[in-house]
């Protein structure tokens, strides 16, 4: 793949963009594809269900059945072995810990972007309310489970994307900051955030998008990685909705590590833009950028000084909130974001359309 040099981080020469695919021999495909066949009808009886109906229906006492349906849906998909770790928390000492260690109803998660198994494991745990965020800008918007899936599939966009179908009844195509959303549902639901904006394939922390610096400090952050294994089921490259099934059902047994970081808070005083600030931020499609990477080198090199500076201010909190999610996740964080990604997809689309001929 040295044709997609470019899109590598220059200081850590991680390509987060390109998929991965490991190999299989002949008699290895032929039994994904039998198991895919014989797992394909059961997966979608359950998972079609959930998503037509039952998320549609906010009654407490189908909580439990909604939840046991996700399992379902994740056993039948071959995932049997989930490893969860939280940070400073010695294995089988998770009980004795105090609840504070573990995201509860009016908290945040940021969590790592790399697949829509990200949405179907998150709500099987916490049942939050998902959002999706933009390059650059401090507004989200809340979707339902099919909205945030399809967000795992869409092409990277500066502009949020269309809200897709299966939205919960408070979302739609308005966005809203996450101060406003946690006004909302106060203490009755977790919120998750992708503050990336966009899908990797979990080997490195793209840029953050400015939304987590409207919260303000009483809200507790929780950093939240899922890595994959093996890392196919990922998807950097946008629409692959019939590669990621195939992989998906096909692998006999699939593996989630699931790392839990500790507490961060919004200790700056949160960032309320003005009337202008809102204005230029609609009608700007810059992506986000800190001062200490642009002299690191990488996609965001040749911004203005001045830009940064602003950019810097709205990204105090997601530069922390980075750091802790490359730290659970052990990976790096790269200078590269929405912007490198659109680039890469049209250049993937070339060397497809060119390979044909």
């Amino acid at each position: 793949m040295e044709k997609f040099s470019q899109f590598r981080d220059r200081g850590t020469q991680i390509a987060p963009f390109l998929p991965i695919t490991p190999p299989r021999t002949t008699l290895q495909t032929l039994t994904g594809l039998l198991l895919f066949l014989l797992r394909l009808p059961l997966f979608l009886s359950l998972l079609l269900p959930y998503l037509l109906i039952l998320q549609h229906l906010p009654i407490p006492a189908l909580l439990v059945l909604r939840k046991a349906i996700l399992w379902s849906v994740l056993l039948t998909s071959g995932i049997w072995w989930i490893d969860l770790q939280v940070e400073n928390v010695k294995k089988g000492s998770l009980s004795r810990q105090p609840k504070s260690k573990l995201p509860t109803p009016g908290s945040v998660l940021i969590c790592t972007c790399t697949s829509p198994l990200d949405v179907l494991y998150l709500s099987a745990i916490f049942d939050p309310v998902f959002t999706v965020s933009a390059a650059g800008r401090r507004r989200v918007r809340e979707v339902g489970v099919w909205g945030a899936i399809m967000a795992a599939f869409a092409p990277p966009s500066i502009t949020p994307p269309p809200a897709a179908g299966g939205g919960t009844a408070g979302g739609g195509d308005e966005e809203i900051t996450l101060a406003e959303l946690c006004k909302k549902y106060g203490d009755t639901r977790i919120i998750a955030v992708f503050p990336e904006a966009t899908t990797t394939n979990g080997r490195g922390v793209l840029r953050f998008a400015p939304c987590l610096d409207t919260l303000p400090a009483t809200v507790e952050i929780f950093p939240v990685s899922l890595r994959y294994s093996p890392a196919d089921v990922t998807t950097p490259i946008p629409e692959t909705y019939g590669y990621t099934l195939f992989a998906l059902l096909s692998r006999p047994t699939h593996c989630i590590r699931v790392r839990i970081g500790e507490v961060l808070r919004n200790d700056d005083d949160p960032l309320i833009p003005t009337k202008e600030e809102e204005e230029e931020e609609e009608s700007s499609d810059s992506d986000t950028a800190t001062d200490e990477f642009a002299r690191g080198g990488g996609g965001g090199a040749g911004e203005k000084k001045e830009d940064l500076t602003k950019m810097d201010k709205q990204s105090r909190l997601s530069e922390r909130g980075a750091e802790a999610l490359a730290r659970i996740a052990r990976s790096k964080r790269v200078n590269l974001g929405v912007r490198e990604k659109i680039a890469f997809v049209e250049a993937w689309g070339r060397n497809k359309r060119s390979s044909r001929f």
